[in-house]
């Protein structure tokens, strides 16, 4: 007798989940949306004469707390970097930067750096992140800029091809 009200009790439970997480998800779609960021990421290689030597544009969307990561390789190189842009209500907007980054060097083998940094944002207004410093450690710059955008219906679905709460 037990068990078949035990049984009974877990089934009602376990049916009324997928009906709830449901609601749930369509009644945060639109809210979503609405706090739903778009980064624009262009990361470049500088030589010594401040030339671009190599070029890579990313468009993330963003939901504000939750990081976005990108991956860069090149032939000695992987930088990883993850952004997370924190919208507060009184501004002091920032975005957290943090990178790593594993370099094969001919004279010291695999090297690995890592940084973080927390930076002011204002939207549309470029963001600087040197995931090794602006200092010229290996002959070149790794620069990376980052602009920050409220999301918009038709831009991020026709930029990235995702409607955010879509994203499977």
């Amino acid at each position: 007798m037990y068990r078949s009200l035990l049984f009974g009790v877990f089934f009602i439970f376990t049916a009324s989940i997928p009906i709830s997480a449901q609601e749930q998800q369509a009644s945060t779609g639109g809210t979503v949306r609405r706090r739903a960021l778009i980064l624009n990421i262009d990361a470049r290689v500088l030589d010594d004469e401040q030339m671009v030597i190599w070029n890579e544009t990313h468009r993330k969307i963003a939901i504000p707390g939750n990081p976005v990561s990108i991956q860069l390789v090149g032939s000695n190189i992987v930088v990883s970097v993850q952004l997370t842009p924190f919208i507060r209500r009184n501004n002091g907007n920032v975005l957290v930067a943090q990178g790593q980054i594993w370099i094969d060097d001919p004279e010291r083998g695999m090297c690995y750096y890592t940084s973080i940094q927390t930076i002011p944002m204002e939207f549309n207004e470029p963001i600087y992140f040197f995931p090794l410093g602006a200092a010229q450690q290996l002959g070149s710059i790794i620069e990376i800029v980052i602009t920050v955008n409220p999301y918009s219906e038709s831009e991020g679905a026709e930029e990235t091809g995702v409607i955010p709460g879509n994203e499977r």
